[in-house]
């Protein structure tokens, strides 16, 4: 028997690197399968097919949209993925707005925002985070000379951290942005395939989130957030289905409103209707069940690195601190890529190795965890591993006997008996 929640794979293969880019949800791959026949284009054509797609289409935003709580004048704009989405954010900011970051952040969070940008450091807890924000905001809104200031300002903050798992106070964060006047983006793309998020009960300004990390690796994503900067904005991309008129003279170019203003060209069908399906899946099932199996998976495996001494995990926060199913480490005088292939070569099973398109936090908490532990050496890069849909404690299990033998060859870890 398969169900919805079932991901595909390959017999044999062990796939613990989700946080990169999820397997797919079988509900993901029959919606595409389903509609491959009727494929034809979007907003463009007024065959059957075509009236077909359009429909699929527009039907696919509104469940994204619903799924994801977006109020009801909020865009749903599809876009690659999230480091697209807050790219188009980024070209849509109004002009003089202050982006406030963290220094935590995934490069598709640090590297489109503009000259000017304020990073603040990594906080050691989420109460830190919240206090240095507070603390940021009322210095910017002060202004030059002790002139208050009523410039925009944009707060870019994670959901959950791709390195750590850890879960950041979004709506801590999100009010004290509210009470400064700011808005809020979050980059929701580690966050969302774990736990509800609701734009709306979170009281965020926009949210970006990846298809292909949330099950649906057709290539699509979103950002979904207020009207007004969208709308405002010059079109993130200049081309088809993004005008509402286009003259004879060279700017003579009326530029629609709506979603379609920054989606121009063929739209990614597929993409939005396997993401839709993943969305009415999810919400669909027992989230609060699928939260509990993947804490208990996170809880066999912390226990079972922690019983490695060569081990040393990596973590901004407290070893307590909320997180979802990501765990980095690294193994004491081994080379990460060299544990990573060999994961690979001799036990089938897939993990990531490197800095994890977050430089500056993973250096920092490599550091962070020599000074911890006083142990000189630490190689420079680290070990992720990732779960969710279709993982198991017998996964788990055999990448702990895997490290066990490549790093302790006398025996293996010890773990908690299965449940």
């Amino acid at each position: 028997m398969t169900g919805p929640l079932d991901v595909l794979g390959v017999p044999g293969e062990i796939n613990l690197d989700y946080a990169a880019s999820a397997p797919c949800l079988r509900a993901a791959a029959d919606a595409v399968t389903g509609l491959l026949p009727w494929y034809a284009s979007v907003h463009r054509g007024a065959g059957a097919l075509s009236a077909h797609c359009t429909l699929a289409y527009e039907r696919a935003r509104q469940t994204i949209g619903d799924f994801f709580g977006a109020r009801t004048d909020d865009h749903v704009i599809v876009t690659r993925n999230t480091t697209d989405a807050l790219n188009l954010l980024a070209r849509a900011l109004p002009a003089g707005t202050t982006v406030v970051t963290f220094a935590g952040e995934h490069h598709a969070n640090l590297l489109p925002w503009p000259t000017g940008t304020v990073r603040l450091p990594v906080p050691d807890s989420p109460a830190a985070a919240v206090r240095t924000l507070d603390a940021a905001l009322r210095e910017l809104r002060r202004g030059p000379a002790g002139r208050a200031t009523d410039r925009p300002v944009l707060v870019a903050v994670t959901g959950a951290s791709n390195v750590t798992g850890e879960c950041w106070p979004v709506a801590a964060l999100a009010r004290q942005a509210h009470r400064h006047g700011a808005r809020i983006v979050v980059d929701a793309a580690q966050l969302a395939p774990h736990v509800p998020v609701d734009l709306a009960a979170l009281d965020v300004d926009y949210l970006a989130v990846s298809g292909h990390k949330l099950y649906a690796p057709f290539g699509a994503g979103v950002l979904i957030g207020r009207a007004d900067w969208l709308d405002a904005a010059p079109p993130y991309l200049a081309g088809g289905g993004a005008t509402g008129h286009v003259g004879d003279a060279t700017h003579d170019v009326r530029w629609a409103t709506g979603p379609g203003r920054h989606e121009a060209g063929t739209p990614n069908l597929l993409g939005t209707v396997a993401l839709a399906a993943v969305c009415t899946a999810l919400a669909e099932a027992d989230r609060a069940a699928l939260h509990a199996r993947e804490q208990a998976l996170l809880t066999r495996l912390r226990t079972g690195l922690a019983a490695l001494p060569e081990v040393v995990d990596l973590r901004t926060f407290g070893a307590d601190a909320e997180r979802v199913g990501i765990v980095s480490f690294v193994v004491a005088g081994r080379d990460s890529a060299e544990i990573a292939a060999t994961l690979a070569r001799e036990h089938r099973i897939g993990v990531r190795d490197g800095l994890f398109c977050a430089h500056p936090l993973a250096r920092r908490l490599l550091a962070e965890a020599a000074a911890r532990t006083g142990r000189r050496d630490l190689p420079p890069t680290a070990l992720r591993v990732s779960f969710g849909l279709g993982s198991t404690a017998d996964q788990v299990d055999r990448l702990l006997d895997a490290l066990a033998a490549i790093v302790r060859p006398s025996g293996p870890a010890r773990r908690q008996p299965a449940p």
